[in-house]
């Protein structure tokens, strides 16, 4: 019974240490562009999911988020932001949505390629009840996804 416990043990730091070496690395061309993007950032932390490489960083002050994909393409990044300072378009969005009657509990600011900008809010109705809705520079409702 100790040798099965002992097997078990060592194959189960075996696969461990086995997945936490399939790391990726960042693509050079990530790196690059980022350093071309935002060349006053500051505190940056990359990691890689595989898929997309993302950096956290700071620019200005302000915690931000940027994903590349593994060819080093920018997909967008994310900063943080208070509701109050939304634009107002947004906040009417918001107010006029089917959504109005939830809590926001976090926004974010979106940027895209393209000069494109979304705001995204973390709204909740209760514990269970969870979703991130995202808006335009409009105020209209684009898109909405379910959330922990």
């Amino acid at each position: 019974m100790k040798f099965i416990r002992t097997a078990l043990f060592l194959a189960l730091a075996f696969i461990t240490t086995q997945t936490n070496a399939q790391v990726t690395k960042v693509p050079q061309t990530a790196k690059d562009n980022f350093s071309k993007q935002y060349p006053k950032a500051e505190k940056i932390e990359w990691s890689n999911d595989v898929i997309n490489a993302s950096v956290h960083f700071e620019l200005n002050g302000e915690n931000m988020n940027a994903t590349y994909n593994n060819n080093g393409i920018w997909k967008n990044t994310i900063k943080d932001i208070e509701y109050d300072k939304l634009p107002d378009a947004a906040k009417d969005g918001f107010k006029k949505s089917k959504y109005a009657d939830r809590t926001v509990t976090d926004a974010k600011l979106i940027y895209y390629p393209g000069d494109v900008i979304q705001y995204r809010l973390k709204v909740e109705k209760n514990d269970l009840e969870k979703k991130y809705i995202y808006f335009n520079e409009n105020g209209k409702l684009m898109r909405e996804t379910i959330t922990l």
